[in-house]
């Protein structure tokens, strides 16, 4: 296997602690001193089929935003779906895997001056099949740098725990980003965690701060979720939501939360509410980031006609309205290709917030 281009492993104390935003934004920032780069994710559990093969989402984002190159398969090995423990459990094919993943290196550093290696959650992630971020790293000769939330004690001692894992691999941690850190604890924060990660022999690389953007979820995002049918012509998918507002009350309760960037789910026989959403259509700011229609039943032809022309999108789904609540609740906000707005920011913030040159100085 090539072990002579750079490299570096980027893991997480979580998931969902914004290993992939820091990614992309590391990306952009060491183009600038290797403009062939190269990408991979080795072992991917969110995946789409593309062409009958299965292609973590983060990869097809990477492959998108940076036209990398390469064959989604080469950077997106194995993607691990609902069987794949169970198969793996009752006959182990580890060779076979690891061989996978470095045959897929080989191709993702063809002619490139760097690439960088995404994990998938926490060290521990994938130790079911022998395969956990920590071993993962050292199958690559790899470095890693650990992203981890804004804070000190829980951070810490979580990047502690991960770092513990490295070490039984003879991985080396080079440095700890941490992330989500809001604007009013971001001096302290960055001052005591990096005292902190120095009694542990780490260097602090970079603290981001919580850029709310980046954590709502657009109208697009939850259509797919629930698997939802636009209603509508609207062409305004891409609104984001701010708020969450569930027509379970009366139309007069109901008519002052009504504002911009909120997402209205009611019931599709709540004729009353459906047609109360029209007055946000004439408030200075404009309408509604969208609405959800659930249940079983559909508008009635003269509520269908109203919703045609209403201008932010309408989404109807069969599911019961607290499950379909239930589920934008807990939906996880991955940054998608077209959202280019957050794609920006998240360049611009990792190129100011993280020291490119200390990594690429350990690596």
């Amino acid at each position: 296997m090539n072990t002579e281009t750079p490299r570096v492993f980027i893991a997480a104390t979580r998931q969902n602690d914004g290993k992939t935003t820091v990614s992309l934004g590391l990306l952009a920032a060491l183009q600038s001193s290797y403009p062939r780069i190269g990408y991979i994710k080795p072992v991917g559990q969110r995946f789409v089929r593309i062409d009958e093969q299965s292609i973590d989402e983060d990869t097809i984002l990477m492959d998108h935003v940076y036209r990398l190159n390469c064959p989604l398969s080469e950077m997106s090995p194995i993607a691990v779906e609902p069987d794949f423990t169970r198969k793996y459990l009752q006959s182990s094919n580890y060779e076979v895997l690891v061989k996978r993943i470095q045959k897929a290196f080989d191709r993702v550093s063809w002619e490139k001056e760097f690439v960088l290696c995404e994990g998938s959650g926490h060290a521990g992630v994938g130790s079911v099949f022998d395969l956990s971020n920590a071993r993962v790293a050292k199958l690559l000769h790899a470095k890693v740098v650990i992203v981890t939330r804004g804070g000190i004690g829980k951070p810490i001692d979580e990047v502690a725990l991960n770092m513990a894992l490295f070490e039984k691999e003879g991985v080396e941690v080079i440095g700890v980003i941490v992330n989500k850190v809001t604007a009013d604890k971001f001096d302290y924060i960055t001052e005591f965690a990096r005292k902190g990660l120095k009694r542990k022999g780490l260097e602090l690389l970079g603290v981001i701060p919580h850029q709310p953007i980046l954590s709502r979820p657009t109208m697009e995002s939850i259509r797919d979720e629930l698997n939802a049918e636009l209603i509508n012509n609207s062409e305004q998918l891409m609104n984001q939501v701010d708020e969450v507002i569930v027509g379970a009350m009366s139309v007069q309760n109901a008519i002052s939360l009504l504002q911009k960037g909120v997402l209205l789910i009611a019931s599709a026989d709540r004729e009353d509410m459906v047609l109360a959403a029209t007055t946000t259509l004439f408030e200075k700011n404009g309408g509604l980031a969208g609405m959800i229609l659930t249940g079983k039943a559909r508008p009635n032809p003269i509520v269908w006609k109203v919703i045609q022309r209403m201008p932010f999108p309408v989404i109807l789904t069969s599911q019961d309205i607290y499950v379909a609540a239930s589920k934008v609740h807990d939906l996880i906000v991955k940054t998608r290709p077209n959202e280019t707005q957050k794609i920006s920011l998240i360049r611009d913030i990792v190129a100011k917030c993280v020291d490119v040159d200390r990594i690429l100085k350990a690596l």
